[in-house]
């Protein structure tokens, strides 16, 4: 973080220094509310769980080198004293962030947020310092724990924006302001905080309409990239009149950076990359015709810095996979080719998954292991009949549904073998019996759900 002195971090998060705690000491570290990755110059930070309260880690911390705790309740080495954990590594982060010079980069949508974060942190590594949102720790605990890593010398920060429910990803920007917003599309997701479609796309609109606000009576200009190809997405720019609106997309004629020639290859898809700054080909490491609208997203944002097109065309080509559990393909020695999309699912990010399978060369079968899509509420079932619908036209050979809610997919996989099993366990099995030599599989469901068949994959692997 920047450095800042323990009476400094006291003023800004409303705290109280304990009588151990030296009020010139200055904290040059980062913040961690995990023990084991404190360290020397460094804040932990003691929160209180279910089943684990931080203050009893925060000795541990200190002996590591933090030079105190944020803390709730009185403990026996060097603290500050709040009301709230989270509320204070929230005004810390506010003040970093206002102190910083940093470009802030804020990417919201229902799917791919996490791989365009990475695409674009990685792209934006080549202009200068670099701090982007891990995995997507992009929630009112991780998002100022993101802001926090911010140093004197970074120079953009990537931020991931997630939300629930309404206001959420407005609170996240005020932590933060974003000089560049991305808005990648409104999809089926969350269904059990939103309520409706129509209502999550107003969710995502809270951050260009965000940045509208912020640059209204400043100097400076906001920036705001949008899918043209997601109406509900390139409506957003309806009564923006403070921001630059700028538009992605592969369908849309409106769209300032597109995707031409476009060919799937072995579903590590290529194409030519057009900004009104020129063209330039692109053969993207990732996986998934998904990600070459992500890329689009990032090369708006990367042209948008004033990179030029044959640059942006290069970085795309050399970004990979940082998260895990996400398009994460790889052999087995016996041959068996892997999909480990395990992480989360919702029925756009499922639906990619399976065309990728069915893009992907294999001399053997293809075969999906599909689990439960959360909190789709009453269009579950018919969002999981759509699922084995969308294996069919995959071309997919073998469809395993695990768990509870998941019968749909066999119902809708109608002329794919087909099978609906209670657990995970009982999925491991099947997959003991079926798989040979050559075979090609996706794991893929919503968080937990298909951990631990990926998991048996790849200890084999192993």
């Amino acid at each position: 973080m920047i450095p800042m002195s323990l009476a400094q971090v006291a003023a800004v998060t409303d705290g109280k220094l304990s009588e151990t705690a030296d009020p010139e000491a200055v904290v040059t570290g980062g913040v961690e509310f995990d023990s084991r990755k404190a360290g020397p110059g460094g804040l932990f930070l003691a929160i209180p769980g279910d089943k684990v309260d931080g203050h009893d880690f925060a000795a541990k911390a200190h002996g590591q080198g933090a030079v105190a705790t944020i803390a709730t309740r009185p403990i026996d080495s060097p603290a500050i004293y709040v009301d709230d954990a989270v509320g204070a590594l929230t005004k810390l982060a506010r003040h970093i962030a206002a102190e910083s010079n940093a470009t802030v980069i804020g990417v919201t949508g229902s799917n791919g947020k996490t791989s365009t974060k990475d695409i674009i942190g990685q792209l934006c590594a080549d202009l200068g310092p670099t701090v982007a949102t891990e995995g997507n720790f992009n929630n009112e605990l991780g998002h100022p724990y993101t802001v926090c890593r911010v140093r004197p010398e970074t120079e953009y920060l990537v931020l991931e924006l997630a939300a629930r429910g309404l206001g959420h990803i407005t609170q996240l920007c005020e932590i933060a302001p974003p000089r560049i917003g991305v808005v990648l599309n409104v999809g089926i997701s969350h269904l059990d905080g939103f309520g409706s479609i129509e209502t999550t796309a107003k969710a995502k609109s809270e951050l260009p309409h965000f940045l509208d606000d912020h640059y209204r009576d400043r100097a400076d200009t906001g920036h705001v990239v949008l899918n043209a190809d997601d109406p509900r997405v390139k409506a957003m720019s309806n009564g923006l009149d403070s921001v630059d609106v700028r538009y992605f997309g592969i369908d849309d004629a409106d769209a300032d950076v597109t995707a031409a020639d476009i060919d799937p290859r072995d579903g590590r898809h290529a194409f030519t990359l057009v900004t009104p700054a020129g063209r330039a080909r692109v053969e993207l490491e990732l996986w998934g015709d998904h990600h070459v609208y992500n890329a689009l997203a990032a090369a708006g944002v990367l042209w948008r810095l004033g990179q030029t097109t044959e640059k942006i065309a290069e970085g795309l080509s050399r970004a990979g996979r940082l998260s895990e559990r996400r398009m994460d393909v790889f052999t087995r020695p016996d041959g068996t080719t892997v999909i480990d999309d395990s992480y989360n699912a919702n029925p756009a990010s499922m639906g990619a998954a399976v065309r990728a399978l069915g893009q992907l060369p294999t001399e053997g079968r293809r075969i999906a292991v599909l689990g439960l899509m959360a909190d789709l509420e009453e269009q579950s079932e018919d969002c999981h009949r759509r699922l084995g619908e969308q294996a069919r036209e995959a071309g997919l050979d073998e469809v395993i549904a695990v768990g509870d809610g998941t019968e749909p997919i066999v119902d809708g996989a109608e002329g794919v073998t087909a099978t609906h099993v209670p657990d995970q366990a009982a999925a491991i099995a099947l997959l003991r019996s079926r798989l040979r030599p050559g075979d090609a599989v996706l794991v893929k469901g919503s968080r937990y759900r298909t951990w631990d068949v990926a998991d048996h994959l790849r200890a084999k692997e192993d």
